[in-house]
């Protein structure tokens, strides 16, 4: 049986309740001495002690032995790579700090991410003025660490999502004309299709005012049907979202919003593919994305949104991240249950093959990745259509990239025609060009910040940042 140590969270609790070890020990009837050694992570966590923390202080025991902090030692590890820091601590360090100080870690972080936020838009700004709010966060960064803090994962939207299939259970086909009778028969709500040039602005329009929803000609039918569960959301789990919401630590009117929105699509990805469901499909099929689309009439994308979330205790499957972008490299939606550290400023690394997707619309293109401080993942990127207003619209494909760490890849059917003993297997990437560490790299499109690379009038190299 796996060890159980909760001595940050002991702590915290009893520094909400002013007490000292002494006083925390008699309420729970052991010595302080053995208070101080689970403090300290040096005794593990007994189910008479969970019980007795669970009764004598009226808390959830499930919270008490929940623990985020593999997630604040891999953003940790991944910030300390910076070149502005001289020397990284090792791992038993890093531990240390956030088993015994994680105020002063997460205080520290969020200086960094700060710190990168305010960097990113002095970049982009050049000569122009800088704005009055450089040093805020934006809302798709503290949008998605409030994601990755839930281990992109919300039990409370599952059950919801399962409730509404249960009461009316219907083969995937049938989903859309099951959720418009839905929301006509307890909401009184009409759907109507309308004509790309009626809605030339917007692919979906809820009037509460006079109870319709409003979807464009242009969406196909997984993202119709994927409008109206959004919709659903907002009818029958605005609860479940005011209280996520307001548990989510965003301030900004725009977080906010943005927040219900990215909560109400997690919520409408549960319908359209109930969780038992979708993971035994997944597994069966070895994480063929195209077969599970295909067993409920949805899209690809839609598909690699949804694996991100199957992370439920005792019933998880392999964690992935996804990530999307548009053919300038920026960076359009993110989510992740893995250590990888997403790009955020400045695009994703011209080495990986998400952008080689451009050229092959519609192709997989499997690829194995290593980043500067070896970390290995396995990837998949192809592109995906989005809705044409007009024959003369810009091509408006996108790009998406599903991955997993490198120990999962015997699970993963798009890996199995790979020799994975060859040298030359990993291709070397970074997080982005500002970032990377790498040498002699000639994908390089920037210098990198506070690290020179050699550079001299005597000799050419593969790149005008390195000679």
């Amino acid at each position: 049986m796996k060890k159980t140590f909760i001595g940050p969270q002991l702590r915290q609790l009893r520094r909400a309740h002013k007490q000292t070890q002494a006083q925390m020990s008699k309420v729970l009837g052991v010595s302080p001495a053995y208070v101080n050694l689970l403090e300290n992570n040096q005794r593990s966590l007994s189910v008479q002690m969970l019980m007795a923390l669970s009764d004598k202080y009226a808390i959830d025991w499930r919270e008490l032995v929940q623990d985020p902090s593999s997630n604040v030692l891999a953003e940790l590890r991944s910030v300390l790579q910076d070149p502005i820091f001289r020397g990284t601590p090792d791992l038993q360090e890093l531990r240390a700090a956030v088993d015994h100080a994680p105020g002063l870690v997460e205080n520290f972080l969020q200086v960094y991410r700060t710190h990168r936020t305010t960097l990113d838009k002095v970049l982009r700004q050049g000569r122009e003025r800088v704005p009055e709010d450089l040093v805020s966060s934006s809302p798709e960064t503290i949008i998605h660490d409030f994601f990755r803090n839930h281990g992109n994962h919300f039990p409370e939207l599952e059950r919801a999502a399962e409730k509404i299939r249960a009461e009316q259970p219907c083969a995937p086909d049938d989903v859309y004309a099951m959720l418009k009778d839905r929301l006509k028969a307890r909401h009184g709500v009409e759907v109507r299709i309308r004509t790309v040039e009626d809605m030339s602005e917007a692919l979906r329009i809820f009037d509460r005012e006079n109870a319709t929803v409003l979807l464009s000609q242009a969406l196909d039918y997984p993202n119709r049907t994927f409008q109206l569960a959004h919709v659903l959301c907002l009818l029958e789990a605005d609860e479940i979202l005011d209280g996520l919401v307001s548990d989510s630590g965003i301030t900004s009117s725009t977080g906010l919003a943005r927040c219900q929105v990215e909560l109400a699509n997690y919520f409408a990805s549960a319908v359209l593919m109930p969780y038992a469901d979708v993971l035994a499909t997944a597994q069966a099929t070895k994480y063929d994305v195209d077969r599970i689309a295909a067993a409920f009439s949805v899209s690809f994308e839609q598909v690699c949104h949804r694996l991100t979330t199957l992370q439920r205790r005792n019933a998880k499957c392999v964690p992935f991240f996804f990530l999307r972008i548009d053919k300038a490299g920026n960076v359009t939606k993110r989510f992740n249950s893995t250590t990888f550290t997403l790009a955020e400023f400045g695009g994703a690394c011209p080495v990986w093959n998400i952008h080689t997707s451009f050229r092959t619309p519609g192709v997989i293109l499997p690829q194995f990745v290593e980043l500067p401080e070896g970390e290995r993942f396995f990837t998949i990127s192809r592109t995906s259509d989005r809705p044409v207003f007009s024959r003369e619209s810009q091509d408006r494909r996108l790009a998406l990239a599903l991955g997993c760490e490198f120990r999962f890849v015997d699970e993963i059917g798009y890996a199995r025609s790979f020799n994975l003993d060859r040298d030359d297997l990993f291709s070397q990437i970074g997080i982005n060009c500002h970032l990377c560490p790498r040498q002699a790299c000639s994908q390089r499109a920037h210098q990198p910040l506070l690290v020179e690379l050699p550079i001299s009038p005597d000799r050419r190299g593969n790149t005008r940042y390195e000679s």
